[in-house]
């Protein structure tokens, strides 16, 4: 889990990474919506990312693309699946090593 503090109630929030991937995630979009962070370690990485707003919900990760290929399987069902279930391991280990235990992120 990651935490970011909140410059608008100041209070600290904490999140998961996987709530860029779902689409009730970050309090259904109600609260701090963090996917771009998720996104840039992703970017910084060297992947090339598309999120999108979820309607009136979360905004959500839906491609991660390297080398022109897309990396989240068409069998997942992006918004609702476990991301640790279809993004490939390294991407999962990517995103648990930057974003998981106290790391403090910047929104």
């Amino acid at each position: 889990m990651s935490t970011t503090y909140c410059s608008h109630c100041g209070t600290k929030i904490i999140w998961d990474w996987q709530d860029a991937f779902d689409k009730f995630g970050f309090d259904d979009g109600d609260g701090l919506v963090m996917t771009n962070a998720v996104a840039n370690v992703l970017r910084t990485a060297g992947y090339t990312v598309t999120a999108e707003p979820w309607r009136l919900h979360n905004v959500v990760i839906t491609s991660i693309q390297r080398d022109g290929g897309e990396l989240i399987p068409e069998t997942a069902n992006i918004g609702y699946d476990e991301p640790r279930k279809y993004l490939p391991v390294g991407i999962v280990a990517l995103l648990d090593e930057k974003l998981s235990g106290a790391v403090e992120v910047q929104p």
